[in-house]
């Protein structure tokens, strides 16, 4: 894909104000588009879309292909004649500057439950369900079943259930979807609507010149529907279904032991027999939700770093060379051009960098990491080659303001040496025009550095399990003024849509 000269935002639906506790894809998606529209933007980047489990974190989902039911809007549901305003009357309060995931979803599935009751009735509302249900079959039988089965079990990880479950003994798998039939039709029903309304969002964004950025993290949850419904795809201990070998990555700018992840890796030799077919269903689907394509941890797909099974930390692993060379062949050959970003941040090697440009994938840039004093320093914009991405930083960067606040000195002095001045709106807004005027054809902001927030608004700290990806912004904080600001800084530097 040939990207042109552009700019847009980062921001997770799940941050998006509205009344229910918990961004949505209802109204304040489309007054989003409109803001960005507005403020001259192209882009729209979200995080992984799909059902979060411990720790709310969009990259450990119950699933690689299905939506987050938290993001279904009740307005729009009620819209459709599914519910009616008086139905969350008695909604719980919350904070509107945060996510506070377990009073939402507390109050939300009952709330989706009384829209699928009225859905038995509604039209021809089985009949949808069965279309779509046969629409999507490589995926959403075994993801219904997995969560009815996840809710039977109180939420435990399926390498705890019985055995004949977790193993999926066709016996078992057959009496379960007969006794959970109509939970199983239940989550068939939450998806229906999840996508129903994110492409409808979808639409409307491209109504007014917006496109979309989805994200796709290399590794999938181990308690997924994924790794459950096809353990051979990845290294497990087949007595346990514990993850034999564990991903993570090495000491690096964010942990000095590494990150440990957890996840399985994945058995690639098995996948590449298999012409990679699991990864095709998996970049098909996220392309019928998105326009383009951010692959998280794309050094990956040349070289992975594996833990065995019972270390702490991730410190005692190996690189083991990984075939994405072909896996992109293949997804090439069979869904034409690839609409991919490479977020290729990390432990770069040359290998890796051969097979992004061996498919001319855009590379990612990120200013906060340029300032170290080393002019060879390849996030330095004067080192960036057109084929890029530019972000001031990603959603496991502190914000502008915070990041700015805690640096040295000396690196502060860097700072303002290579920008030649320090403005009074802001650090935020120098960092903001340095990404817009850089050559990188992509500039993309998260919306807190846009805002001008301070720590409070930093999305992840790497490496902490809890305490992660609750903020929200207040529909008042897009002012007219801030909107302008942008609009002008993006026209001035030759990002805004043409014709």
């Amino acid at each position: 894909m040939s990207f042109t000269r552009a700019s847009g935002l980062l921001l997770h639906p799940t941050c998006l104000p509205s009344p229910f506790g918990i961004g949505d894809l209802g109204p304040a998606g489309r007054q989003f588009v409109d803001f960005l529209q507005r403020a001259q933007q192209q882009w729209w980047q979200v995080l992984p879309l799909g059902p979060t489990g411990y720790g709310n974190s969009p990259y450990l989902c119950y699933s690689a292909t299905a939506g987050n039911p938290l993001l279904i809007s009740p307005e729009d549901l009620a819209h459709e004649g599914l519910l009616t305003p008086e139905d969350w009357c008695d909604w719980p309060a919350c904070p509107a500057e945060w996510v506070d995931f377990e009073t939402v979803a507390s109050a939300k599935y009952p709330l989706l439950e009384r829209a699928w009751q009225r859905f038995q009735t509604w039209g021809d509302g089985r009949e949808r369900l069965h279309t779509f249900a046969e629409h999507h079959r490589d995926w959403l039988p075994d993801y219904a079943l997995f969560m009815a089965l996840k809710e039977a079990h109180a939420g435990r990880p399926w390498y705890e259930w019985d055995a004949g479950l977790a193993g999926r003994d066709p016996q078992a798998l057959t009496a379960s979807r007969t006794a959970l039939q109509e939970e199983v039709a239940f989550q068939v029903f939450l998806q229906y609507w999840f996508d129903r309304q994110w492409q409808a969002l979808k639409h409307y964004a491209h109504g007014r010149q917006v496109r979309l950025i989805g994200d796709v993290p290399f590794y999938v949850s181990h308690d997924s529907a994924d790794v459950w419904a096809a353990p051979e795809n990845f290294c497990l201990d087949p007595e346990t279904g514990a993850a034999a070998l564990m991903a993570g990555v090495p000491p690096d700018y964010f942990s000095a032991e590494g990150q440990l992840w957890g996840n399985p890796v994945y058995n690639w030799d098995y996948l590449k027999a298999q012409n990679f077919q699991w990864w095709v269903a998996r970049f098909r689907n996220t392309l019928n939700l998105v326009d383009v394509v951010r692959i998280d941890h794309f050094r990956g797909f040349q070289a992975f770093w594996q833990v065995a099974q019972g270390e702490t930390t991730a410190i005692n692993g190996e690189w083991v060379e990984a075939p994405g060379a072909a896996l992109f062949e293949q997804l090439r050959a069979e869904l034409g051009n690839l609409p991919v970003l490479a977020e290729d941040l990390g432990v770069i090697t040359p290998e890796v960098e051969a097979l992004r440009d061996q498919f001319a994938f855009p590379g990612t840039k990120v200013l906060q990491f340029a300032f170290d004093g080393n002019p060879d320093n390849f996030y330095l914009p004067f080192n960036y080659s057109r084929n890029c991405a530019v972000y001031s930083g990603t959603h496991d960067n502190d914000t502008t303001v915070g990041w700015y606040a805690q640096l040295e000195e000396g690196a502060r002095q860097r700072v303002v040496g290579y920008l030649g001045y320090l403005g009074r709106a802001g650090i935020h807004w120098d960092l903001i025009r340095l990404a817009l005027s850089s050559v990188a054809v992509l500039s993309i902001l998260p919306l807190q550095d846009v805002l001008g927030l301070g720590s409070e608004g930093r999305m992840n700290r790497p490496g902490e399990a809890e305490g992660n990806w609750t903020w929200r912004f207040e529909a008042a904080a897009l002012t007219e003024e801030l909107t302008q600001r942008l609009a002008s800084l993006t026209v001035t530097y030759g990002r805004q849509p043409r014709g």
